[in-house]
């Protein structure tokens, strides 16, 4: 499921990888037409991922609080997904699946941020 080779191994971080390549496809429609959502949903589906990465390394309250961040992001990138299908952009059936993913990843950190 991940070609990426990782050197995380950390299942909320993999979940962020494949939430991104999901997205791919629906933001590459979003950017066409609203190219800030865009850039603004990849931003957020980035900081996902690094935030995991960084709070992995870190220990105590310091990964909680890179754990939380990440948490936010996905619900960032959830938002974003939410406006586009509100403007057109795209239809809620392109992006359910990407959706789902950063949703599964906020489920993770539910209690690693607790």
């Amino acid at each position: 499921m991940n070609p990426t080779p990782s050197t995380h191994r950390f299942r909320a971080y993999d979940q962020s990888l494949e939430a991104i390549r999901l997205a791919r496809a629906p933001l590459a429609r979003i950017r066409r037409a609203d190219r800030s959502l865009a850039d603004q949903l990849q931003r957020a589906a980035a900081s996902v991922a690094l935030n995991l990465a960084e709070g992995a390394r870190r220990r105590g309250r310091d990964r909680a609080h890179f754990y939380r961040i990440a948490a936010g992001s996905a619900a960032e990138a959830r938002g974003c997904f939410d406006i586009a299908v509100a403007f057109g952009a795209v239809e809620t059936a392109e992006v359910a699946e990407a959706w789902r993913a950063f949703d599964a990843v906020v489920a993770m950190l539910y209690p690693l941020t607790r």
